[in-house]
């Protein structure tokens, strides 16, 4: 007799190719065609009958959606970070909750690089300012920005992101620091000459200060006024990682200031959009949480929340867990 089928629930409509093997062993539902993703209500309703969700980084997984799935056994987050969903209350249920931790790592350290390249040789800023007659002009001292070899980057947060920045720092000459709840191994400082240090004394001494630490209660303004009013006034703050991390008011007011020399931004404390002042600024850099947006990661993601749900249930393969493990 042939087993009844496993149901997964895929919150957004995404490309179908990265889901090609799990749409052969379980019945997957995805958003109908043209409508771009479900609703929290409508995932609500639906959750009930259900073995697996395949939940998105910004779809909300509290306990009033996991009460509502008696079946659910695994919550397979398309991201890396999860705090979007209770991940205690999860753990209490009994329910297997991964991430996607290795698609995410080369991208989201390249659009890093990215703004700091950006906003220290000012390549946005100048590219605007070409497009505007007179607005800008060819001088020898214009225009003038900041050179990142023999610098000092300061790494906040040295996981898989942090690592994959400091081979791409030590690429361009720069002095690698970091800092970390934990001390790395040594084997692992040698491979990036990187010096550990406490966050104030990284601040102190970086050029470029990159926050690429997880979300958490504890990290929450992470860098606020205190952290700001440390920094060099030629220093650039870069946040690739939660808008949460950065006290947002007060990164404002250092910029205003002059007391730091620019920022660049891929994500943003109060949602999707910046503050309207970050927008009036020349020296701030912003995308729109693009770290991991180019074709080919999607794919990969795609595929890799796929492999965590089919090796959880076959057992046949490695599982990103964040709990149960």
């Amino acid at each position: 007799m042939v087993g009844i089928r496993k149901k997964v629930l895929v919150t957004y409509n995404m490309f179908r190719p990265g889901y090609s093997e799990l749409i052969k062993k379980y019945d997957v539902t995805f958003p109908p065609e043209g409508k771009e993703s479900f609703s929290y209500d409508e995932v609500l309703d639906m959750i009930s009958e259900y073995d697996a969700l395949q939940s998105m980084f910004n779809f909300p997984v509290d306990k009033q959606l996991i009460d509502a799935a008696p079946k659910l056994k695994i919550i397979s987050n398309y991201a890396v970070g999860y705090d979007n969903i209770d991940i205690s209350y999860a753990t209490k249920k009994g329910i297997q909750v991964t991430n996607t931790p290795d698609p995410v790592t080369e991208p989201t350290a390249d659009q890093a690089m990215g703004l700091i390249l950006s906003v220290c040789r000012r390549i946005s800023e100048l590219d605007r300012r070409l497009r505007i007659p007179g607005a800008v002009k060819v001088e020898l001292l214009g225009n003038l920005g900041l050179s990142l070899y023999g610098k000092t980057i300061g790494i906040i947060g040295m996981g898989r992101i942090g690592q994959a920045l400091a081979r791409r720092a030590l690429s361009s000459g720069m002095k690698v620091v970091y800092h970390n709840r934990r001390r790395l191994e040594p084997a692992i400082e040698n491979l990036y000459n990187a010096t550990f240090l406490s966050l104030d004394e990284l601040l102190m001494r970086s050029d470029i200060v990159s926050v690429n630490a997880p979300f958490s209660k504890e990290t929450y303004h992470l860098i606020g006024e205190r952290e700001l009013g440390l920094m060099k006034s030629q220093a650039v703050l870069i946040n690739t990682a939660r808008g949460p991390l950065v006290d947002e008011k007060a990164l404002i007011e250092a910029l205003k200031g002059k007391k730091i020399w620019g920022a660049g931004l891929d994500v943003f404390e109060f949602g999707d959009y910046p503050s309207p002042e970050l927008l009036e600024m020349d020296n701030v850099v912003m995308n729109p949480h693009t770290g991991t947006q180019t074709i080919d990661v999607r794919h990969e993601m795609a595929a890799y929340v796929s492999r965590n749900i089919i090796n959880f249930f076959e057992g046949n393969g490695p599982v990103a867990k964040v709990n149960l493990k």
